[in-house]
Protein backbone atom coordinates (compact mmCIF):
# COMPACT_ATOMS: atom_id res chain seq x y z
CA UNK A 1 0.00 0.00 0.00
CA UNK A 2 1.25 3.58 -0.56
CA UNK A 3 0.28 6.31 0.90
CA UNK A 4 -1.27 9.40 -0.84
CA UNK A 5 0.58 12.44 1.32
CA UNK A 6 -0.33 15.52 -0.74
CA UNK A 7 -3.01 16.12 -3.37
CA UNK A 8 -3.99 19.43 -5.51
CA UNK A 9 -6.43 20.13 -7.87
CA UNK A 10 -4.28 21.47 -10.48
CA UNK A 11 -8.06 22.72 -12.46
CA UNK A 12 -11.48 21.32 -12.75
CA UNK A 13 -10.25 18.01 -14.44
CA UNK A 14 -6.83 17.20 -13.14
CA UNK A 15 -5.35 16.52 -10.00
CA UNK A 16 -1.55 16.52 -8.92
CA UNK A 17 -0.29 13.69 -5.92
CA UNK A 18 2.52 12.81 -4.31
CA UNK A 19 2.64 9.43 -3.22
CA UNK A 20 5.31 8.13 -0.35
CA UNK A 21 7.56 5.55 -2.43
CA UNK A 22 11.05 5.79 -1.20
CA UNK A 23 12.74 3.35 -3.48
CA UNK A 24 10.86 4.71 -6.76
CA UNK A 25 12.30 8.02 -6.17
CA UNK A 26 15.52 6.29 -5.54
CA UNK A 27 15.45 5.86 -8.70
CA UNK A 28 13.11 8.24 -11.47
CA UNK A 29 14.45 9.89 -14.14
CA UNK A 30 12.44 12.30 -16.42
CA UNK A 31 10.72 10.62 -18.93
CA UNK A 32 9.64 7.41 -17.03
CA UNK A 33 6.32 6.18 -15.65
CA UNK A 34 4.30 4.52 -13.16
CA UNK A 35 1.58 2.07 -13.58
CA UNK A 36 -0.22 2.22 -10.11
CA UNK A 37 -3.68 -0.08 -9.01
CA UNK A 38 -6.41 2.51 -7.13
CA UNK A 39 -7.86 -0.84 -5.28
CA UNK A 40 -7.04 -4.42 -5.24
CA UNK A 41 -9.95 -5.28 -7.65
CA UNK A 42 -8.92 -2.39 -10.25
CA UNK A 43 -7.31 -1.93 -13.35
CA UNK A 44 -3.65 -1.05 -13.97
CA UNK A 45 -2.85 2.13 -15.46
CA UNK A 46 0.14 4.03 -16.15
CA UNK A 47 1.01 7.60 -15.52
CA UNK A 48 4.41 9.48 -15.89
CA UNK A 49 6.31 10.48 -12.97
CA UNK A 50 5.64 14.45 -12.47
CA UNK A 51 8.72 14.66 -10.17
CA UNK A 52 10.88 12.90 -7.99
CA UNK A 53 12.53 13.56 -4.17
CA UNK A 54 14.93 10.98 -3.02
CA UNK A 55 15.24 13.00 0.57
CA UNK A 56 11.89 12.85 1.59
CA UNK A 57 10.57 9.29 -1.30
CA UNK A 58 8.02 11.24 -2.59
CA UNK A 59 6.87 10.87 -6.76
CA UNK A 60 5.05 13.10 -7.78
CA UNK A 61 1.79 12.03 -10.38
CA UNK A 62 -0.63 14.41 -12.46
CA UNK A 63 -3.83 12.91 -13.45
CA UNK A 64 -6.38 13.66 -15.91
CA UNK A 65 -9.77 12.67 -14.60
CA UNK A 66 -11.13 10.62 -17.85
CA UNK A 67 -12.21 7.21 -17.24
CA UNK A 68 -13.82 5.49 -14.12
CA UNK A 69 -9.86 4.71 -12.03
CA UNK A 70 -8.72 8.27 -12.48
CA UNK A 71 -12.20 9.01 -11.21
CA UNK A 72 -11.68 7.19 -8.42
CA UNK A 73 -8.07 7.80 -7.76
CA UNK A 74 -9.62 11.81 -7.80
CA UNK A 75 -11.81 10.44 -4.65
CA UNK A 76 -8.86 9.78 -2.28
CA UNK A 77 -7.31 12.35 -0.32
CA UNK A 78 -4.30 13.14 1.35
CA UNK A 79 -3.81 10.15 4.13
CA UNK A 80 -5.70 7.48 2.04
CA UNK A 81 -3.66 4.50 0.59
CA UNK A 82 -3.84 3.54 -3.28
CA UNK A 83 -2.89 -0.50 -3.65
CA UNK A 84 -0.34 -0.30 -6.23
CA UNK A 85 2.36 1.48 -7.48
CA UNK A 86 5.07 0.02 -9.25
CA UNK A 87 8.04 1.61 -11.53
CA UNK A 88 9.65 3.66 -12.80
CA UNK A 89 9.33 2.27 -16.16
CA UNK A 90 10.06 2.91 -18.87
CA UNK A 91 13.31 4.58 -20.55
CA UNK A 92 14.27 8.18 -19.40
CA UNK A 93 14.72 10.91 -21.69
CA UNK A 94 17.74 11.49 -23.23
CA UNK A 95 18.51 14.83 -22.42
CA UNK A 96 22.64 14.85 -21.87
CA UNK A 97 24.22 16.94 -24.69
CA UNK A 98 21.79 18.77 -25.04
CA UNK A 99 22.64 22.45 -25.27
CA UNK A 100 19.54 24.37 -26.68
CA UNK A 101 16.50 22.57 -26.79
CA UNK A 102 12.60 23.79 -27.42
CA UNK A 103 10.08 21.34 -25.62
CA UNK A 104 6.43 21.54 -26.65
CA UNK A 105 4.22 20.38 -24.38
CA UNK A 106 -0.08 20.41 -24.60
CA UNK A 107 -2.92 20.02 -22.14
CA UNK A 108 -1.49 17.64 -19.30
CA UNK A 109 1.10 16.44 -21.71
CA UNK A 110 2.67 19.41 -19.69
CA UNK A 111 3.24 17.50 -16.73
CA UNK A 112 5.07 15.05 -19.09
CA UNK A 113 7.06 17.92 -20.63
CA UNK A 114 7.71 19.45 -17.03
CA UNK A 115 10.12 17.07 -15.49
CA UNK A 116 11.98 17.22 -19.01
CA UNK A 117 12.44 21.03 -19.12
CA UNK A 118 13.79 20.63 -15.28
CA UNK A 119 16.17 18.06 -16.07
CA UNK A 120 17.14 20.09 -19.20
CA UNK A 121 17.40 23.12 -17.17
CA UNK A 122 19.38 21.78 -14.73
CA UNK A 123 22.17 20.25 -16.77
CA UNK A 124 22.64 24.08 -17.91
CA UNK A 125 21.05 23.49 -21.19
CA UNK A 126 19.01 26.87 -23.05
CA UNK A 127 15.57 25.77 -22.48
CA UNK A 128 12.23 27.33 -24.59
CA UNK A 129 8.84 26.08 -23.68
CA UNK A 130 5.98 26.44 -25.63
CA UNK A 131 2.94 25.11 -23.50
CA UNK A 132 -0.78 25.15 -25.00
CA UNK A 133 -4.34 24.33 -23.33
CA UNK A 134 -7.67 24.97 -24.97
CA UNK A 135 -8.61 27.94 -22.54
CA UNK A 136 -7.38 29.56 -19.15
CA UNK A 137 -9.41 27.47 -17.16
CA UNK A 138 -7.20 24.32 -18.29
CA UNK A 139 -4.10 26.55 -18.06
CA UNK A 140 -1.61 24.02 -15.62
CA UNK A 141 1.90 24.83 -14.49
CA UNK A 142 2.75 28.03 -15.39
CA UNK A 143 5.17 29.24 -12.35
CA UNK A 144 7.19 25.62 -12.65
CA UNK A 145 7.83 26.01 -16.51
CA UNK A 146 8.88 29.53 -15.83
CA UNK A 147 11.39 28.64 -13.46
CA UNK A 148 13.13 26.32 -15.59
CA UNK A 149 12.73 27.98 -19.08
CA UNK A 150 14.82 30.54 -20.50
CA UNK A 151 11.90 31.62 -22.80
CA UNK A 152 8.16 30.63 -21.78
CA UNK A 153 5.38 30.64 -24.36
CA UNK A 154 1.63 30.29 -23.42
CA UNK A 155 -0.85 29.60 -25.78
CA UNK A 156 -4.85 28.98 -25.59
CA UNK A 157 -6.89 27.86 -27.96
CA UNK A 158 -9.30 30.50 -27.56
CA UNK A 159 -7.14 33.23 -26.64
CA UNK A 160 -8.80 33.60 -22.70
CA UNK A 161 -5.10 33.14 -21.73
CA UNK A 162 -1.63 33.88 -23.65
CA UNK A 163 -1.65 33.86 -26.93
CA UNK A 164 -4.34 32.59 -28.98
CA UNK A 165 -3.62 29.62 -31.57
CA UNK A 166 -2.00 26.23 -31.21
CA UNK A 167 1.52 25.37 -30.15
CA UNK A 168 2.95 24.88 -33.59
CA UNK A 169 2.38 28.49 -34.18
CA UNK A 170 5.44 30.14 -32.08
CA UNK A 171 7.40 27.14 -33.15
CA UNK A 172 6.91 27.72 -36.75
CA UNK A 173 7.36 31.55 -36.31
CA UNK A 174 10.84 30.79 -34.21
CA UNK A 175 12.15 28.33 -36.73
CA UNK A 176 10.99 30.83 -39.43
CA UNK A 177 13.46 33.22 -37.73
CA UNK A 178 16.38 30.63 -37.99
CA UNK A 179 16.31 29.40 -34.59
CA UNK A 180 18.10 26.28 -34.24
CA UNK A 181 17.54 23.90 -31.43
CA UNK A 182 19.15 20.50 -31.33
CA UNK A 183 16.20 18.55 -30.59
CA UNK A 184 12.58 19.77 -30.25
CA UNK A 185 10.89 17.57 -27.28
CA UNK A 186 7.10 17.77 -27.43
CA UNK A 187 4.27 15.61 -25.31
CA UNK A 188 1.06 15.77 -25.76
CA UNK A 189 -2.30 15.20 -27.44
CA UNK A 190 -1.44 12.44 -30.54
CA UNK A 191 -3.25 15.56 -32.94
CA UNK A 192 -0.95 17.71 -31.25
CA UNK A 193 2.17 15.70 -32.34
CA UNK A 194 1.84 15.10 -35.18
CA UNK A 195 1.69 18.40 -36.46
CA UNK A 196 4.50 19.98 -34.22
CA UNK A 197 6.45 16.99 -36.43
CA UNK A 198 5.02 18.36 -39.47
CA UNK A 199 6.10 21.91 -38.43
CA UNK A 200 9.60 20.62 -37.44
CA UNK A 201 9.89 18.70 -40.69
CA UNK A 202 10.09 21.59 -43.05
CA UNK A 203 12.69 22.97 -41.43
CA UNK A 204 14.92 19.50 -40.94
CA UNK A 205 14.70 20.14 -36.72
CA UNK A 206 15.09 17.07 -34.96
CA UNK A 207 12.27 15.93 -32.99
CA UNK A 208 11.27 13.44 -30.40
CA UNK A 209 7.99 12.70 -28.90
CA UNK A 210 6.43 11.23 -26.28
CA UNK A 211 3.57 8.05 -26.61
CA UNK A 212 1.30 7.42 -24.37
CA UNK A 213 -0.96 4.23 -26.33
CA UNK A 214 -3.23 1.81 -24.65
CA UNK A 215 -0.83 -0.25 -22.09
CA UNK A 216 -1.61 -2.98 -19.39
CA UNK A 217 1.44 -4.71 -17.85
CA UNK A 218 4.16 -2.14 -18.62
CA UNK A 219 6.80 -5.26 -19.73
CA UNK A 220 6.07 -5.65 -23.18
CA UNK A 221 4.46 -8.86 -22.93
CA UNK A 222 0.60 -7.55 -23.37
CA UNK A 223 1.45 -6.35 -26.32
CA UNK A 224 -1.25 -3.77 -26.15
CA UNK A 225 1.33 -0.43 -26.46
CA UNK A 226 2.61 -1.32 -29.71
CA UNK A 227 3.51 1.34 -32.51
CA UNK A 228 4.15 1.18 -35.80
CA UNK A 229 7.75 3.08 -37.13
CA UNK A 230 8.37 3.38 -40.12
CA UNK A 231 12.18 2.49 -39.83
CA UNK A 232 14.45 3.14 -43.63
CA UNK A 233 11.79 2.37 -45.55
CA UNK A 234 10.44 -0.61 -43.29
CA UNK A 235 7.53 -0.81 -40.68
CA UNK A 236 8.91 -1.40 -37.35
CA UNK A 237 7.14 -2.94 -34.28
CA UNK A 238 8.16 -1.47 -30.88
CA UNK A 239 6.49 -1.35 -27.71
CA UNK A 240 6.18 2.18 -25.73
CA UNK A 241 6.07 0.66 -22.09
CA UNK A 242 10.23 -0.92 -22.57
CA UNK A 243 11.69 0.93 -25.83
CA UNK A 244 9.61 4.30 -24.87
CA UNK A 245 8.42 6.21 -24.54
CA UNK A 246 10.02 8.29 -26.42
CA UNK A 247 10.70 7.81 -30.05
CA UNK A 248 11.68 9.53 -33.14
CA UNK A 249 9.00 11.36 -34.16
CA UNK A 250 9.53 11.37 -37.91
CA UNK A 251 9.99 7.58 -37.74
CA UNK A 252 6.04 7.17 -35.78
CA UNK A 253 3.23 6.10 -37.61
CA UNK A 254 0.45 8.73 -36.07
CA UNK A 255 -2.58 7.96 -37.46
CA UNK A 256 -2.61 3.88 -36.17
CA UNK A 257 -1.58 5.25 -33.14
CA UNK A 258 -4.79 7.79 -32.68
CA UNK A 259 -6.90 4.65 -34.63
CA UNK A 260 -5.97 2.25 -31.89
CA UNK A 261 -6.06 4.86 -28.97
CA UNK A 262 -9.97 5.40 -29.94
CA UNK A 263 -10.79 1.44 -29.79
CA UNK A 264 -11.92 1.45 -26.01
CA UNK A 265 -13.38 4.92 -26.15
CA UNK A 266 -16.74 3.61 -25.78
CA UNK A 267 -16.26 1.48 -23.54
CA UNK A 268 -14.36 3.98 -20.88
CA UNK A 269 -16.90 6.29 -21.36
CA UNK A 270 -19.48 3.36 -20.07
CA UNK A 271 -17.22 2.58 -17.40
CA UNK A 272 -16.64 6.31 -16.95
CA UNK A 273 -20.29 6.73 -16.14
CA UNK A 274 -21.69 3.53 -14.04
CA UNK A 275 -18.27 5.00 -11.98
CA UNK A 276 -20.11 8.07 -11.17
CA UNK A 277 -23.36 6.65 -10.77
CA UNK A 278 -22.03 4.08 -8.17
CA UNK A 279 -20.41 7.20 -6.71
CA UNK A 280 -23.20 9.05 -6.37
CA UNK A 281 -25.09 6.02 -4.21
CA UNK A 282 -22.66 5.35 -2.09
CA UNK A 283 -22.96 9.40 -0.69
Amino acid sequence: MYKIIKKEVLNPTVTRMLILAPLIASKAKAGQFIILRVNEDGERIPLTIAGSNPIDGSVEIIFQIVGSTTLELNQKNEGDYIEDFAGPLGMPTKVEGLKKVCVVGGGVGCAIALPVARALHDLGCEVTSIIGFRNKDLLILEKEFNEVSNNLIVMSDDGSYGRKGNVTLPLKELLEKGEKFDKVITIGPLIMMKYVVLTCKEFNMPVDVSMNPIMIDGTGMCGCCRLTLNIDGKKVTKFACVDGPDFDGYEVDFDEAMARNKMYASFERHKYEETCNLLKEAK
